[in-house]
């Protein structure tokens, strides 16, 4: 098969090139990817109160959605666990869960999702999918997971569910607890561990299905109803029709945060699953061709009455460990959902709500990454903190509040992480004329009078004043100082306030009798902006080096060397 374009907007890009010896590996890959998403999707429909065969009509919009529009080919695109939570929980403030007016604002929303999706996979923005670091991620997954097991346990347990914030929710479980179902317990225990053990064996064994039939046989050979264990009733056949909401101006401005909030969540784990899973690996990967593909799937989704869908990697896993080689094979998995619709509703009635609970409870544990978890609370104590702090407000405050607070934690850290860059002294290596920043393990030379600093940021209004400061504290412990060399590798850019703050550096260097020099600017930017925002005509060109070596040549020839008594 021929490599996909890498054009973001082509149609069936995901399936060109498509050959004969194509066609067994698609259609093995479509069988796994229907045995593992009939339950998913049902599953995580009954997690937002939306009825389950809702699941399979936003599978099925979702993948056509996807294979007409899309670039990769092997991405699963549906209903998902990770966004459900947080929009089911808003909309159940604006209408009764489950209800006529529920389920047409979440088609609503499922269109406004897909234009803005859409919109940025045409206008590239996939970059702001890297707006969220990957500890705030991982905080976000976990608090999500916990919304999903305290949604869930009730239905484990045998017990009703309980109103109120998560925390309350909890804490009345844990009060019922003694109340409990042993026998929905015992199933949403038994397929919460067969489904872990099938995908630790292989992700290719469809471990829910085979759980989830397992359980339906037991309720109907043993005669569980009777018993207290809930079973889904009957579930509606048929096709999902042509249902596009209708919406009024007031209630769809309330709906904009939250559609901004679900676009952003699904932009971070699209890029996340179109990076793990390219269509090939020697080629970089498609993100805006899959923007584009999500965004379609979420609009289809809408006109079809569903609700927003996401890319998901672990059936995206499913597809490549099962050797699957375009769309092609969610199609096949859609052509069996629609059999299951059209044909096999039937068999879904006594399925026990307990399984599926066992199904959900499954995946918010995988979704939870404790090897990383432990691995930034080993290495970068202050990003464990976001962790902590990001999964603590997703579990206390209203779920599309914490998310909005993870996500500013996440850009309030990359603008601290570039206000406090430090200013490094330079020193140079016995024998060269190469200058290294100042450490124990290094035995450096200074030279008497010169100071050689490197700035390792772009010099913006987020860093310029600590720059100064700096600055100001090298030129106080100079003894005294008649050169000053700003090292310039990591200069990229200069913006205007740089420029402003920069011009106070260059008067505290006159004020010193220091000479100020720049070596290594190398960023194109930053060369522009020197130009632009008058600082070269301040420096002079004589003051402008490719070397610090040179500016030192040049503007101290007769400074000597001392060896650093910190060096090693």
């Amino acid at each position: 098969m021929t490599a996909a374009p890498t054009k973001p907007w082509p149609v069936l890009s995901s399936i060109a090139g498509y050959g004969a010896g194509d066609i067994f590996p698609d259609l093995l890959a479509g069988l796994t990817l229907a045995a593992v998403a009939i339950p998913e999707q049902m599953a995580t429909a009954r997690l937002g109160n939306f009825p389950p065969q809702f699941g399979f009509f936003a599978f099925i919009a979702a993948t056509i959605g996807f294979c007409v529009f899309g670039a990769n080919r092997r991405i699963s695109v549906g209903a998902d666990s990770t966004i459900m939570p947080i929009f089911a929980g808003s909309l159940a403030l604006l209408a009764a869960a489950g209800g006529p007016r529920y389920l047409e604002l979440a088609a609503a929303l499922a269109l406004m999702v897909g234009a803005l999706v859409l919109m940025a996979g045409v206008l590239r923005l996939g970059w702001v999918a890297d707006l969220l670091s990957v500890p705030v991620t991982i905080g976000f997954l976990a608090g999500i997971a916990v919304h999903i097991i305290a949604s869930q346990l009730p239905s484990a347990l045998g017990v009703a569910a309980a109103g109120g914030s998560t925390l309350h929710h909890l804490a009345a479980i844990v009060g019922a607890a003694p109340r409990s179902n042993p026998y929905a317990l015992a199933i949403a225990a038994g397929v919460l561990i067969f489904t872990a053990l099938a995908h630790r064996l292989s992700v290719r064994l469809p471990g829910a299905l085979i759980a989830m039939a397992g359980a339906t046989m037991a309720v109907v050979v043993w005669g569980l109803e009777a018993r207290g264990v809930a079973v889904l009733g009957q579930v509606q056949g048929g096709l999902p029709g042509f249902r596009p909401p209708t919406l009024n101006a007031q209630t769809g401005l309330q709906l904009v945060p939250l559609a901004c909030l679900i676009a952003i969540v699904i932009l971070v784990q699209t890029a996340a699953t179109t990076r793990a899973f390219p269509s090939d690996p020697d080629r970089e990967a498609g993100l805006s061709g899959d923007l584009v593909g999500v965004g379609a799937g979420n609009l289809l989704a809408g006109l079809l009455g569903a609700f927003p869908v996401n890319a998901s990697p672990p059936r995206t896993a499913v597809v490549a460990e099962s050797g699957g080689r375009s769309q092609i094979s969610g199609l096949v998995a859609v052509a069996i959902v629609v059999l299951l619709l059209l044909a096999g509703t039937s068999l879904l009635s006594r399925v026990p709500q307990a399984a599926l609970s066992g199904v959900l409870l499954f995946i918010a544990l995988r979704i939870i990454r404790f090897g990383q978890i432990v691995e930034v609370a080993r290495s970068s104590p202050l990003e464990f903190v976001l962790i902590i702090v990001t999964a603590a407000a997703i579990i206390v405050l209203p779920i599309a509040t914490g998310v909005a607070v993870g996500i500013g934690l996440s850009l309030m850290h990359g603008m601290w992480s570039s206000a406090r860059p430090r200013a490094l002294i330079f020193e140079r290596l016995p024998g060269t004329t190469v200058w290294w920043p100042k450490a124990p393990d290094v035995a450096g030379e200074a030279l008497d009078g010169v100071i050689v600093l490197g700035f390792q940021a772009p010099l913006s209004f987020l860093n310029a004043y600590a720059f100064r400061a700096q600055v100001a504290a090298a030129l106080a412990n100079a003894a005294p100082p008649k050169l000053m060399v700003l090292e310039a590798s990591g200069v990229i850019d200069i913006d205007f306030t740089g420029a402003e703050v920069f011009k106070d550096v260059i008067r505290l260097c006159h004020e010193a009798a220091c000479a100020l020099a720049i070596a290594r600017l190398e960023g194109v930017g930053a060369q522009k902006a020197l130009t632009r925002l008058g600082l070269r005509e301040l420096i002079g060109n004589d003051h402008i080096f490719p070397t610090v070596a040179q500016a030192i040549d040049a503007l101290a020839p007769s400074a000597k060397a001392t060896l650093d008594k910190g060096g090693a």
